[in-house]
């Protein structure tokens, strides 16, 4: 005989077939979630004028930290980098923001990938940190250049083993026939490059900075009247803040 708890019938198991009488009752099934029922209602502390830092990094910075501490966002440095082409065809994926300072905000690839080849024919790019836990996203918009090979090797060495190996073994963005050839192309770079041998820098494979024109602080507000201050660069080097409609 079958070991069955006691207590309510609805509880219990059914010794002839181990179902379940809360099984065996018959139940809608669960209706598919409705995007456009999905509502919340943001925070009533907003973002003022007088709350900017002097610079758009700044005020950036005060953000990531309290996203990194106070809020511990997972990966508060992900990012979507938006970059078009020649032809105006947009693309995004989400990329890890590596360093930023006042000249602008650094992230590395393969420059054979396809965000690569596209800021070589147009270097304007867009980069959203979408810090939804905090009701919060920064828009940045600018022109991208490549790092230096001095800082992208600074940059190389602090990786860890296993992604060093993987910068040489992924042509990124480009079609693989299977799983198994990627990770092929590993283990030969593993057993070439062991734990604890320097592995060489790619020479397809770099940084790019991005120096902002503008840069967007988006706070949510109650019942969608959010706060959108936007620094916009000038001529002198100077920012201009202007306040967007929601």
């Amino acid at each position: 005989m079958r070991w069955a708890p006691t207590g309510s019938p609805a509880d219990s198991i059914r010794q002839d077939d181990g179902v379940t009488d809360a099984d065996a009752v018959s139940r809608d099934p669960v209706p598919f979630p409705d995007p456009a029922a999905m509502r919340k209602q943001y925070r009533a502390e907003g973002l003022a004028e007088s709350d900017l830092a002097a610079t758009p990094v700044g005020q950036f910075a005060r953000w990531f930290k309290q996203a990194a501490t106070e809020a511990q966002l997972f990966e508060p440095n992900a990012m979507v980098v938006s970059t078009a082409g020649a032809e105006g065809r947009p693309t995004s994926r989400t990329v890890l923001l590596k360093q930023f300072d006042e000249q602008g905000f650094v992230f590395y690839t393969n420059y054979d990938s396809r965000k690569a080849r596209d800021l070589s024919e147009n270097p304007y790019v867009s980069l959203l940190f979408p810090w939804h836990p905090m009701a919060r996203q920064v828009v940045v918009t600018g022109v991208a250049r490549r790092t230096g090979r001095d800082e992208t090797a600074a940059y190389f060495r602090t990786r860890p083993h296993g992604s060093q190996l993987g910068a040489w073994a992924s042509a990124q963005s480009s079609v693989i026939a299977t799983r198994a050839d990627l990770e092929a192309a590993y283990a030969e770079l593993e057993a070439r490059y062991p734990e604890g041998e320097q592995v060489p820098v790619p020479p397809n494979w770099g940084g790019f900075r991005v120096a902002p024109q503008a840069v967007e602080f988006w706070q949510g507000r109650e019942n969608r009247l959010h706060d959108r201050l936007r620094y916009v660069a000038e001529p002198d080097g100077s920012w201009r803040v202007e306040r967007l409609s929601p």
